[in-house]
Order: C-alpha cells, then structure tokens, then sequence
C-alpha cells in the first residue's frame, strides 16, 4: 500500500574521497512522462564500488542501479503503470535506431550511456535512497513489473542476470565444451549457473573456499584455489590435453586476463567482464592471441534485448538466487556494506541495501 510521498527522505550520498554519506534530502520532484518509485532494495555492484573507490565521478552522486520497489508516484501523461506497481527498474535503455544499436552494440549507444535514474544530483543510479525518480525515457521501455510473490531482494537481481546472459551469449558456449570461470564473486556465480543452464562444463576458481563449495553446488565440475599450483594442467587434464574452450573473467585482480590465456586452448574464446576501470591495463602476448587464434571479447552492461527473458529468470525461480544473498543491510549500514563487498570475508556474497529499513 501506497501512502504520502514525504517531500525528504534518506540517502546515501558519494562526497568525494571514497566515502559516502547518509543525508537527508530532498524527495525528487516528478516531471511529466516520470516515474517516482520507492526502493525496497538495490544490489551493491562493483560497477558503482569502483566509482566509489577510485572516484570516477565528481560528487556530489546518489548511486545504486540494481532496483527495485513500488511505483510511489506517476507523472503526468503515463501511460501502463499506478501507484502500487511492483516495479524493477533499468537505468539505461537505447535509442535502439543509431549505428550501434542497428549492430545490437546497445552499450555504445549515446542515449544508453545517459543514466536515466536519479534520486538527486547528476543522475547515477539512485538506488541507495528511500525514492528514485525514473527519467521519461526510461519509463516506457526500462521497467518491469515484478509478480505477487517474488521478494524485492530477488527482484533487484534482474539487472545483473541481464549483464550475465547477455556475456553468456556472447560466448556461445556448446554442450561438449569446457569454460572456466575465473572468479566466484555473485557475478563469477551467476555465470555458472547460466553457462550450466547452457548445458557446458563447467570449472572454476576463487580463493575463498565457501564460494567454491557454492560454486560445485551450482554445477562446476571443480572450484580451485587460483594459487593452488599448475592451474593451466588442471584444466588441460579435464579437456584432453588442449586447454578451455572459452573463459570468462570474473574478477579484476591483476594476472587475471594472462592467466585466461594460459588455460585456455587454441582457437578459444576470453571474456572480460570485469575489466571496467580505465587504470585496469592489460599486456599480453600477441603471438597467444595471432598465433593461437584465440578472440578476445569484451562484455559491458544490460541489453534490453534480454531484458524480459532476464526478468522471466528471475522470477520464475528456476535458478537459486536467494542463495547468492549473504547480507541485507539498512542505508545506515552501507559504508559497512561497501567495506564488505570490497573485503571480502568467508560468507560474503551479494550485499542488498533496503532502503526503506
């Protein structure tokens, strides 16, 4: 149920210096064409921990884009949605008529890199706050309604499903073949479970040990330590001698693009999904990549595309997303949630804000 919409509410704002601050500011006044949804919960996501933590973007920002909520408020002249509405919320769409998006490369797209949520500031997400107003064209093609039944924590999960599938397609992988997955974060686990969904072999590494016992349960043939020893023969020793057919890199810690390379056969395929900060250098070997033939792809956001088949994932509770949920923390609590999400101990896995705590 739907009450007053306050005009002040509780934020989480970046002020520069790698720190946020929970302010009170105002609740964003709708223009015509605009929705006001209010947050019940938003992902931590290491897109936003890196704007964070290496300040990306001049403050003041209220980030947060894996939402989800309730429809709080409707602008003038929209049209399919009531206040009440069960919503989840992408804060990009395309134009989906320039060069890029006629070649599907939606991400390039300029309207795509305008963020088209806000809860204040420059538009950057919104979601680590109690209201986030979605822009006009957002509306039309960026929200989801989510079903009776569904929690909000699983909800906000239909953005990162989204990036995931779509690297997942782009990999292509077949039935007969072996992916590793470097990294076993929520991201390295989601991928495991949808190149298993795929039908593919799976194998996998992180350095901690409860990820990895996640990661068997999801599928993978064997979860390593990444500095147990010798990991291009483990992987050989599962493919027949020859390496992997494709790897997806899941984490950014530095070696990690070198060592996809070291275990992968060739002719493979190499994901990079993580590698999303411009200081993240790469040097490689061109003979790997020319002589062995292998290609290099690079992976970045949601295609709307995908986003009603994400969205039907997600809901339909095929895949054990509760499971990748290890904390649920009030705004008040984000600081420790960032913290976390960038340290890492034994049990931590996604971190969901719910804002209205």
């Amino acid at each position: 149920m739907i009450t007053e919409v306050p005009k002040e509410m509780r934020a989480a704002v970046y002020v520069g210096d790698s720190r946020l601050s929970v302010k009170t500011v105002p609740v964003p006044l709708l223009e015509p064409g605009e929705l006001l949804v209010r947050v019940e919960a938003c992902g931590i996501c290491h897109t936003d921990l890196k704007k964070i933590e290496h300040n990306l973007l001049p403050p003041p920002r209220i980030f947060g884009h894996e939402t989800a909520g309730v429809v709080a408020a409707v602008g003038a002249g929209v049209e399919g949605f009531l206040a009440g509405d069960r919503v989840v919320v992408f804060h990009h769409v395309p134009c989906q008529n320039c060069f890029y998006c006629r070649r599907k490369l939606y991400a390039q797209c300029a309207l795509y890199k305008k963020v088209g949520v806000t809860a204040g500031y420059e538009p950057a997400g919104g979601g680590f706050a109690e209201y986030a107003r979605v822009l006009d064209w957002i509306v039309p093609r960026g929200v989801e309604r989510v079903p009776e039944g569904v929690g909000f924590e699983r909800a906000c999960l239909v953005e990162p499903v989204n990036t995931c599938l779509k690297a997942v397609k782009a990999v292509d992988p077949q039935p007969y073949q072996l992916v590793l997955i470097l990294g076993q974060g929520p991201i390295g686990l989601l991928f495991t479970l949808l190149v298993r969904r795929a039908g593919a072999r799976v194998v996998t590494t992180d350095p901690i040990e409860q990820r990895r016992r996640l990661s068997t349960r999801f599928g993978a043939e064997e979860a390593w330590h990444p500095e147990d020893g010798d990991l291009p023969g483990k992987v050989a020793a599962l493919s027949g001698g020859r390496g992997a057919d494709a790897v997806i890199v899941a984490t950014s810690f530095p070696g990690a693009v070198q060592e996809a390379v070291n275990c992968s056969r060739p002719g493979s395929r190499i994901l990079l999904f993580s590698q999303t900060a411009q200081q993240e250098k790469v040097e490689l070997s061109g003979a790997d990549i020319c002589v062995g033939e292998r290609t290099i792809l690079g992976c970045y956001s949601a295609s709307i595309d995908l986003q009603k088949e994400s969205a039907r994932l997600v809901f339909e509770g095929g895949l054990p997303l509760e499971e990748l949920i290890s904390h649920r923390l009030p705004l008040e609590d984000i600081e420790r949630g960032i913290s976390l999400a960038l340290h890492p101990d034994e049990r931590t896995l996604k971190i969901v804000v719910q804002p209205q705590r």
